[in-house]
């Protein structure tokens, strides 16, 4: 059928040649219907298209002609060439004919053959997929490329769209032969449907692609000059030529074709299509007619929803060197396209400004979507569905005429295009850069070691796609901005404004993906200024601002402004606060969009923290102020509340924004506990920039004390906390800060530093870190540190959070510390004066803590920073109780080194060794304290140290406790010191303590201290410092001084015990010769105790240690109470007894092998040397004149002081010299010179009637005493000592007579010093002593001595009995005159004692010559004392005299008992000398002058009488060797004789005379003793032999005889008995003697 389709269809169509209607449309319907089935070849085709042209030619039938087209096309592909495009004229034709209806078909008709065409080439191509062809090569240059390559479908397709372009240029067209006329819209529109529909075809064919270069594009470009030229309102008449104006249609369906030129074939046309948007930017113009800018936005907006394509465009025309810069145009244009709509308000915009104010009259604002701006509104409508371009007017193709623009329409498709356009490029580069960072993931997770590189494996990825997208928002983001900045200040809208947000939202998000700074921080301000009230004063902002504003964006000519917000926008306000600034400014205005914006900008710091870098200082410092404005403040954690009301007296809040806040509080919180999944370096970012948003507030809160603001601190501190896991690497900056803000001097802004510093820390230490601290021990240490700095801190409340942190952190974490213990305990001890009281407790209150719970939890080398810390708080001045309490922290410290001195022992070695090496590698010296010591000793030495300072703390309370607590602790534990390092613990520790406490002591201030605080009263004798540091230095020294006793057997073994000893006897010295009783007496006592005299406990007796070491002395030899008013004083037992102590067996029995080291000659004398120097110093008299009086040594000091000595002689006897003994006694005659203060000596003295010794002459006595006794055990040579105690002690007896001078000090009689009460306050007055007990026992001490050393050597050569008695001389010379009568009667006594003994040694030794000179001195005393120049008192009784007399008797008794019977042996002249004196006693010599009154008492009867018969008898005794002793006897006789004649006679003749008046009592007196004398002179002469008596004498006595008969006439009976008496012997003389007679024969 199809082959004879020709003869087929010939009927029909003859049929149709009839022109008769109904025939012809049966045959047209055949004829489809044949076709329909395909059967029609292509010569019938030819021949059905030729009918039908005749009949279009006729006019007939035109639908169905059109209809029967349509079908013979579209059935099959049969009609070619010359036949279809007759076809296809044919439709053209039909579409230009009068009816109307016909005239569409028509076109439809047209359009849908067009279709077919190249529908058919499509086909084609496909059949052709396979076969590769290879075109003959271009012949020359053609203007037209040849048709021969293409495939028929082909040819026609470009045959029809060459003729179609020819067509539109009205040009005639080369293959549509018989085309009348034609329209250009209609060809236009073809143009458009082709291209859009086919671009492939374009695409793949060489041909096509000239075609659209060589036609299209130009004949486009010539068709849109009309538009270019034209200018909205300039006159015609101004050109030369006539303008054509634009035509709606064809302008309209031009930029329809462009955009699917651009849309589809811009690769190929790349030149063309800058010009294209060129023009198309152009469009948008101000001066251009209103509908075409809404035809050109639309065709933007087409261009906006393709983001590949505008990438094409970045990346062809603005990364090129030399063109246009198109994509920036686009943007840019956009963006004055809006700024335009607002600024220039032209004609069809005249209603809009009336708008708003026809809306405001009624009250409530527009309901309607809109944009405002400075008094421009502008409605918004909705025009597309985001993401896709529905143009409104490009569609309009049936109008003719511009069709009228609504009101905001412009710019709502405006607004749409920009949120496209931001929406389209920031997805696509968003998506590509995902899949970059994952497969960059994936390579790593593949290859860790190798650094990624992106290589273009994804489709997505273009080479250098990373320029291009930076390039893309290089381009756009200033015109972006500029729009959405203006838009956002604009919208009264909430979507439109959130739209607009999440545009610069977006925007700045990829810009911090793709790390480019400006705009992402452009943006990022942009926000934050929409969040702020207008006009807001924020320095970030604005400069940021003004770096943007400076850049002049100019697109060809039209510059781009970045407007500044307007204010005048019609908000709802919903909150007003005070601007966060350094001087307030009245309030700010917060709206309901500022929140809105708030939000955005929360969002953006929560979803894109990662990216922000440096912009979150903007981002920062904004929600700053926003926070400060809503009146929230920081809470628990760092947390920020809704602060009440009160606080900010001008913030108002609306319900609405109330509402809002928790949320927004809650935002801001996430926020930042989101910051635990930025990257190190983002989060870097953001401290950083909350570090300089707080420096600010800082800068703002000086020197103001406004409420600061807290933000930054709170974000801070809530970071820190929510990032524990890796708080390493923000906690630098993040301590360094919060540690400035604890300076600030703002109290609320310190508060919070500390708050927030003290709160990381401890959560820091509170974290379960992976590893754990215990095993990290670099995190811990770096955990604490800041707690450490904040010690520099100078503000006591920030020290105060610390401390009480530090607490915290010991009840929480005090077992785990470890390593961080010295920063712990250096922040404990960082105290110092100037603190209050109460962080000194708090911290103490930490120590207290540490050293009750955690001794043995902290590592050994902290112990010694325990001990320096406890110190510390013992020297700080501010709170005595905590000095107090600290020491006794110590004693605790030292107890617990102690019990765990094996386990710290070891633990230190094991430390030392490491330090040690770590020495040896560095090449350095370990340096420590008391380095060679072992490292336990040296933790006691540090700590004996530390006790050492307390001892010399200014505070006599803290130096007593701190001294009881050193000595009691080396007492307590110094076992456990080696060896070695008890010398350290001499020499550094004691000693340095001792001079330290020597220095202060003496030069400590004399001034009254009043009693302090009113109602503490001081004792006086601690009223003066000097009086305190006296205590402290009694303490000292005998602490010292115990421990040199009960550690004498260690301390000796080390090498320097010597010097050591020297050392500490010259302390002794210096202090028992300070000026202080208290003072010198403790030295005394001390060493005493040195020397062993207290008897040490055996140690099987520990009790006493125990006393010791809890600070008890020991008692002292003589408990010298410091005996005070009304108390006794103390006397010592009995020193003898004491002695006898020493010498026995009671001395500790040192170890075997040692005694020679206790007994060590040198240490003794050593004592000896100081003893004597502090004895000669103490007890040398002042030299200066009386009033400058220095100081006087007390009773008790001296008496201690020779107390020492018998003891100490115990051990230096051996070398014991005479010059030794002197100096002894220099020293013991000088201590009992010593006067006592006269308001000492009441307690001193005793009354002045008791005959006793003060224990001081007691202990002096003592001292000579054993002195004499190891002298008499001792070898010879010792003995010629004694002859110097002999004077010693005579010395003393003098005193009985003459007490001694103490230098030229006035001393007054005890009798005479004052006790009465006014003298409380005048100068003490100086007593001296009553010396005579004293001297009068030293006399029996002598007689004792002499009694058992008179004959030795020494002593007879030594004239020690001469000297006896010259001693004696002068009290027996002062007798009656002596201070104390028992002197000369004990004088007496002694006197013939000694001679009793002493004469037969005399005697004995008279040849020798030896005491030739002691006899004239025994003469002179025996004159002296027989003939005293001293008048017994007045009132001396009679049995007292009688008793005195008797005394005399038995001197001269002594003298005819011991001396007369060896005159012999005795010098002459020493016989006479008695001989004289008796003479001068005897009865004749008696003086004739006394007075009535005195006979009775003065005359001596009895020693007169005894005196005679004495001398009597020597006169008549057969020994008288010499006749001149006889001759004496004989002078004496005939003197007396011749007196008693005289006084005879006188008394006869006065007797006759008076007659009846008695004789004067005197003259009867002298009678009677002439009596008795010639009575007792009778009776010697009896008893003598005759030979004897000189025949004289004889003569003389009878001559007396008549004499006495003479007076027997007297008439007193006293002298009748007497006379009776002398009368009586005269019967012996009544006959001659016969041996006369043979006499004279003889």
């Amino acid at each position: 059928l199809p082959i004879n389709s020709s003869e087929v269809v010939q009927p029909f169509l003859m049929g149709c040649g009839t022109k008769e209607p109904k025939i012809t449309q049966l045959c047209l319907a055949a004829i489809q219907r044949l076709m329909s089935h395909e059967v029609v070849s292509e010569a019938a085709a030819g021949n059905i298209i030729n009918m039908l042209w005749q009949l279009m030619e006729n006019g007939l039938e035109e639908l169905k002609l059109l209809q029967t087209v349509l079908v013979l096309l579209t059935t099959n592909t049969v009609v070619h060439d010359e036949v279809l495009s007759k076809a296809i004229v044919l439709c053209f034709r039909l579409h230009f004919t009068k009816d109307n209806i016909t005239n569409n078909t028509a076109a439809a008709t047209v359009r849908q053959v067009v279709t077919v065409v190249f529908e058919r080439m499509v086909a084609e191509d496909e059949r052709f997929k396979g076969i590769v062809e290879h075109p003959p090569p271009v012949q020359g240059n053609t203007n037209r490329r040849s048709v021969s390559t293409l495939r028929p479908s082909a040819k026609d397709a470009y045959m029809l769209f060459q003729d179609l372009c020819q067509l539109v240029n009205a040009d005639a067209p080369y293959w549509l032969v018989g085309m009348t006329e034609m329209t250009r819209t209609f060809g236009l529109e073809l143009l458009e449907s082709v291209l859009n529909d086919f671009p492939g075809v374009f695409l793949q064919h060489q041909e096509f692609s000239f075609l659209l270069k060589e036609r299209v594009c130009p004949l486009v470009i010539k068709l849109f000059s009309p538009n270019i030229k034209f200018r909205q309102g300039s006159s015609s008449a101004a050109s030369p030529v006539p303008v054509e104006k634009p035509y709606f249609p064809i302008c309209m369906r031009l930029l329809r074709v462009v955009s699917v030129l651009i849309k589809h074939f811009y690769s190929l046309l790349v030149t063309e299509c800058e010009i294209f948007l060129s023009l198309l930017v152009k469009f948008l113009d101000g001066e251009k007619p209103q509908w075409l800018r809404a035809v050109a936005v639309e065709s933007v907006h087409r261009l906006c929803v393709q983001p590949h394509l505008l990438r094409s465009f970045c990346q062809s025309y603005d990364m090129k060197q030399h063109s246009t810069k198109v994509f920036r145009d686009i943007v840019n244009a956009l963006g004055s396209f809006i700024q335009s709509l607002f600024i220039v308000p032209n004609a069809g915009n005249a209603a809009a400004v009336s708008a708003p104010a026809a809306g405001g009259v009624s009250g409530n604002l527009t309901t309607q979507a809109a944009f405002e701006y400075r008094g421009t509104w502008i409605p918004l409508m909705t025009v597309s569905v985001q993401g896709s371009a529905k143009a409104t007017y490009l569609e309009m193709l049936d109008k003719v005429e511009p069709p009228s623009i609504p009101e905001g329409y412009a710019m709502s498709v405006a607004f749409s295009a920009l949120l496209d356009l931001v929406r389209g490029i920031t997805t696509m580069i968003e998506r590509e850069l995902s899949a970059e960072e994952e497969a960059a993931a994936e390579f790593r997770e593949a290859h860790p070691d190798q650094e990624w590189q992106p290589q273009p494996v994804l489709c997505v990825l273009v080479p250098g796609a990373h320029l291009v997208w930076e390039e893309m928002v290089n381009a756009c983001w200033c015109g972006l901005l500029a729009a959405l900045s203006l838009l956002l200040d604009a919208s009264t809208d909430e979507t439109a404004t959130e739209n607009i947000l999440k545009a610069e939202l977006t925007m700045a998000s990829l810009c911090g993906r793709l790390g480019l700074v400006t705009p992402r921080d452009a943006f990022i301000t942009a926000i934050c200024k929409a969040s702020l009230p207008p006009h807001y004063a924020l320095t970030v902002l604005s400069s940021n601002a003004a770096s943007l504003s400076s850049k002049a964006y100019s697109i060809q000519g039209q510059s781009v402004q970045i407007i500044s917000p307007s204010s005048e926008s019609h908000q709802q306000v919903v909150a007003v606060g005070q601007p966060l600034s350094a001087q307030p400014q009245g309030t700010v205005v917060l709206t309901a969009k500022n929140i809105q914006c708030m939000r955005t900008l929360l969002n953006l710091a929560h979803c894109h923290g990662a990216v922000l870098g440096t912009s979150w200082q903007l981002v920062l410092a904004t929600l700053q102020h926003l926070v400060w404005i809503l009146g929230l403040k920081p809470g628990v954690g760092g947390a920020l509340k809704p602060g009440r009301a009160v606080e900010g007296p001008s913030t108002v809040l609306t319900t609405a924004v109330m509402t809002d806040l928790p949320v927004i509080s809650n935002i801001l919180s996430r926020l930042f506990e989101s910051s635990q999944y930025l990257d190190d370096v983002s989060l870097h970012h953001l401290i950083n920039a909350l570090c300089s948003l707080s420096l600010e507030a800082m800068e703002m809160a000086y020197g103001n004390n406004k409420e600061p603001s807290l933000f930054a601190v709170a974000k801070l501190l809530e970071t820190g906390l929510v990032n524990m896991d890796r708080i390493e690497i923000l906690w630098r900056p993040l301590t360094g800060h919060l540690l400035e803000v604890c300076q600030h001097p703002n109290s609320r802004m310190r508060e919070w530093g500390a708050e927030a510093l003290t709160a990381l820390i401890k959560a820091g230490l509170a974290f379960k870190h992976d590893p754990p601290l215990a095993q990290n021990q670099r995190l811990q240490l770096l955990l604490l540190n800041p707690l450490k700095e904040l010690s520099n801190v100078l503000h006591a409340d920030i020290r105060q959070k610390q401390l009480e942190s530090v607490l915290q952190i010991l009840q929480s974490q005090g077992d785990s510390l470890g390593p961080g213990w010295p920063l712990v305990l250096g922040v404990i001890g960082a105290i110092r004066n100037d603190q209050g009281e109460s962080l000194i407790r708090t911290a103490f209150q930490c120590l207290q803590l540490v050293v009750t719970d955690f001794l043995p939890t902290m590592p050994c080398t902290c112990l010694q920073i325990v001990v320096d810390v406890a110190g510390s708080f013992g020297l700080q001045n501010q709170e005595l109780n905590i000095s107090l309490t600290s020491i006794g922290l110590l004693w605790n410290i030292s107890d617990y080194f102690f019990q765990r001195g094996e386990t710290i022992t070891l633990e230190l070695e094991r430390e030392e060794e490491a330090l040690q090496k770590q020495a040896q590698e560095k090449g350095e010296t370990l340096n420590r304290p008391f380095h060679p010591a072992p490292p336990f000793d040296c933790l006691w030495l540090c700590l004996y140290a530390k006790l050492g300072e307390l001892c010399v703390d200014p505070r006599p309370a803290v130096r007593k406790s701190a001294g009881q607590t050193l000595f009691s602790t080396i007492a307590a534990h110094g076992t456990l010191l080696q060896q070695p390092t008890w010398h350290i613990v001499v020499w550094k520790v004691l000693f340095h303590l001792l001079d330290c406490v020597r220095t202060s002591s003496t030069t400590a201030d004399k001034e009254k201290i009043e009693s302090g605080g009113g109602n503490i009263l001081i004792h006086h004798s601690r009223d003066t410092a000097e009086k305190q540091w006296a205590e402290t230095w009694v303490l000292t020294l005998a602490g010292v001084a115990r421990i040199f006793n009960t550690r004498r057997y260690l301390l000796q073994q080390l090498g320097d015990f010597f010097e050591a000893w020297e050392v500490l006897l010259n302390h002794i010295q210096s202090a028992a010769l300070s000026k202080n009783n208290e003072v010198s007496l403790a030295a005394l006592k001390s060493f005493q105790e040195i020397l062993q005299i207290v008897t040490p406990v055996k140690d099987s007796d520990k009790a006493g240690d125990a006393l010791a070491a809890m600070g008890v002395p020991p008692v002292l030899i003589d408990p010298i109470s410091a005996s005070g008013p009304g108390r006794p004083l103390l006397r010592s037992d009995s020193l003898v007894e004491r002695l006898t102590r020493y010498n026995g067996a009671e001395l500790q029995a040192p170890p075997p092998g040692e005694e020679s080291a206790l007994e060590d000659s040198a240490l003794w004398w050593s004592a000896w040397n100081t003893w004597y120097r502090t004895g000669t110093d103490s007890t040398r008299p002042p030299s200066g004149p009386a009033e400058k009086l220095s100081f006087i040594p007390s009773q008790p000091y001296l008496t201690a002081l020779i107390q020492i000595f018998p003891a100490l002689y115990q051990h230096i006897k051996a070398n014991f010299s005479m010059e030794d003994l002197k100096k002894l006694g220099v020293i013991l005659h000088g201590a009992v010179s010593v006067p006592i203060s006269s308001d000492a000596s009441p307690f001193i003295l005793p009354s002045y009637t008791e005959a006793v010794l003060t224990s001081l002459q007691e202990a002096v006595l003592t001292a000579l005493d054993v002195l004499q006794k190891a002298i008499c055990v001792g070898p010879e040579n010792l003995q010629v000592m004694y002859p110097a105690i002999f004077e010693q002690l005579l010395l003393f007896v003098e005193f009985s007579c003459k007490p001694p001078q103490y230098g030229r000090m006035e001393t007054k009689h005890v009798a005479n010093a004052k006790y009465n009460q006014i003298q409380l306050f005048a100068p003490a007055e100086w007593v001296a002593l009553n010396y005579v007990p004293f001297a009068e026992r030293s006399l029996e001490v002598v007689v004792d001595l002499y009694h058992k050393t008179a004959c030795h050597k020494a002593v007879i050569n030594e004239k020690v009995l001469q000297n006896i008695i010259k001693t004696l001389r002068m009290p027996l010379g002062l007798k009656y005159a002596c201070p104390s009568e028992s002197t000369w009667k004990l004088a007496v006594s002694s006197l013939l004692k000694v001679l009793s003994i002493g004469l037969p040694v005399a005697r004995q030794h008279a040849s020798s010559g030896k005491f030739d000179t002691m006899w004239p001195e025994l003469a002179n005393a025996f004159e002296d004392f027989l003939f005293t120049k001293s008048t017994p008192p007045d009132n001396l009784s009679i049995q007292e005299f009688q008793k005195n007399e008797a005394i005399d008797v038995e001197v001269v008794q002594l003298i005819s008992t011991e001396i007369l019977p060896f005159a012999n042996f005795i010098p002459k002249d020493f016989v006479g000398q008695i001989m004289a004196m008796l003479n001068k006693g005897s009865i004749h010599s008696q003086s004739p002058s006394f007075t009535e009154a005195e006979i009775d008492v003065r005359m001596r009867e009895e020693f007169s009488k005894v005196c005679f018969e004495t001398l009597l008898q020597f006169s008549f005794s057969n020994k008288v060797s010499t006749p001149q002793e006889g001759y004496i006897s004989r002078m004496a006789l005939s003197v007396l004789l011749k007196r008693s004649q005289d006084v005879l006679r006188r008394y006869v003749e006065d007797e006759r005379l008076s007659g009846r008046c008695p004789l004067p009592r005197q003259q009867v007196t002298e009678i009677i003793f002439v009596l008795k004398a010639i009575s007792t002179l009778m009776d010697s002469l009896k008893k003598t032999q005759p030979e004897n008596v000189d025949g004289n004498t004889w003569a003389q006595v009878i001559a007396l005889y008549p004499t006495l008969v003479e007076c027997i006439t007297c008439s007193s009976s006293e002298v009748s008995s007497a006379l009776k008496e002398a009368l009586g012997p005269f019967k012996d003389f009544m006959q001659p003697p016969v041996s006369r007679v043979q006499n004279g024969e003889s």
